[in-house]
């Protein structure tokens, strides 16, 4: 850009036609002037951009809006995948296998960084034993990322107490997190599946959503029966 306070033909004509000041001895420019000059750039460049996007046409903008979304999608869709895989590498039991006393320490305590192993300590012929086991089998099923494991009680640990069956061990990195043992803990043959999944859930051994204990509250239950008594009430009344 040229100097107006340059002494040259053209800034004497400008000056004449009042188009740019008298010529002032040592100018300098103010930090005013710096910063209206770099606001002016701005302006300009910020002008010329919407410009850029008011001369495009509908199509080309929704091109522009089609590339962006593209993009987004492209990037959402990478991020899934690397989810999927990371899932799939883990979900690689879904099923509830047999173990020995030999096999303790490298299915149980080596089983692997991260890894949450459900051990079930049973014996054939104790109904809830058979229970628990058709309950596991399903609970392996929905949560493939968890190792889920069974073995005869005193062919895991001699002279394990058949009073203290059904028993469930819960591992994490190898280490005990929990013990669930007899029947009392257990509840029972009335247990149902969605209650022994949320106590797995309490030790973060599977990733249930069940967040509240699934187990009828005795109130509930004598409401239940009360409100069956008064319907009972009610059929003889209406005879």
């Amino acid at each position: 850009m040229q100097d107006p306070n340059e002494d040259t033909e053209w800034n004497d004509i400008l000056r004449r036609k009042g188009i740019i000041p008298e010529k002032k001895k040592d100018a300098e420019i103010t930090e005013d002037q710096i910063v209206n000059i770099l606001e002016s750039t701005i302006d300009q460049k910020t002008g010329r951009e919407i410009t850029n996007l008011e001369d495009k046409t509908l199509d080309e903008l929704d091109e522009l809006e089609d590339e962006e979304d593209e993009r987004v999608l492209q990037e959402y869709r990478r991020k899934r995948i690397a989810e999927m895989q990371e899932l799939a590498n883990k979900s690689k039991y879904g099923e509830v296998r047999e173990i020995s006393a030999q096999d303790y320490v490298q299915e149980v305590n080596k089983a692997g960084e991260n890894i949450c192993v459900v051990l079930h300590l049973y014996k054939s012929g104790i109904p809830l034993c058979t229970l628990i086991n058709q309950h596991l089998a399903s609970l392996a099923r929905k949560f493939p990322t968890t190792k889920f494991l069974k073995s005869i009680s005193t062919t895991c640990i001699p002279n394990w107490p058949d009073s203290n069956l059904p028993t469930i061990f819960i591992y994490a990195n190898g280490e005990m997190k929990k013990q669930i043992i007899g029947p009392i803990e257990l509840r029972g043959m009335k247990l149902t599946e969605d209650e022994l999944e949320w106590m797995l859930g309490q030790s973060e051994a599977i990733p249930t959503k069940i967040k509240n204990d699934p187990k009828p509250k005795v109130r509930d239950v004598l409401f239940s029966k009360l409100n069956e008594h008064n319907n009972d009430l009610a059929d003889t009344n209406d005879w």
